[in-house]
């Protein structure tokens, strides 16, 4: 019976290690210790990879609404494009991630890398506007900036949306 336990319990040590060892070096990786606070910022599954150096985040809805009416940078939905067609905000521009490269020379040609760009996915949980961001951060888009809390937020706060 001993004998048992003690495998049992090897068992579950190693299971532990290997998972602490696979998620320390996984891309998606989870993060162990960290702010957990959905209003403090982004919950990231790539806070170690530095996603979104090259990119601001705004976390004040207010201010992404005052550049939206300024029309100082386009607004680009990161979501599905079911999900675009179900409701976004008024006047953005789709580009799902999972859609990136098919969309891509379509966008380029439509959007020139100077214009100041905004991505949005589905709120601060979602990390696909920080990863459309960083990509088209790498195509020469230099003023890319993420509204955090999505359109989820925006959609609360009773701004424009189609």
């Amino acid at each position: 019976m001993i004998t048992i336990f003690k495998n049992a319990l090897f068992l579950f040590v190693l299971a532990v290690v290997v998972a602490l060892v696979a998620n320390r070096f996984s891309p998606m990786s989870i993060a162990l210790i960290g702010q957990w606070d959905q209003d403090e910022g982004v919950i990231s599954a790539n806070a170690k990879d530095k996603v979104h150096d090259n990119v601001v985040e705004i976390a004040n809805i207010e201010i992404a609404k005052s550049i939206y009416d300024d029309e100082k940078a386009y607004f680009v939905d990161a979501r599905s494009s079911d999900a675009y067609r179900a409701g976004h905000v008024k006047g953005a521009v789709s580009l799902p991630v999972g859609e990136f490269d098919a969309m891509l020379e379509n966008f380029l040609n439509r959007h020139p890398p100077e214009q100041p760009i905004i991505t949005y996915c589905s709120g601060r949980t979602c990390e696909d506007s920080h990863r459309l961001a960083q990509m088209l951060f790498d195509f020469g888009y230099e003023n890319v900036s993420i509204m955090i809390d999505g359109f989820p937020g925006w959609k609360e706060n009773g701004f424009p949306v189609e």
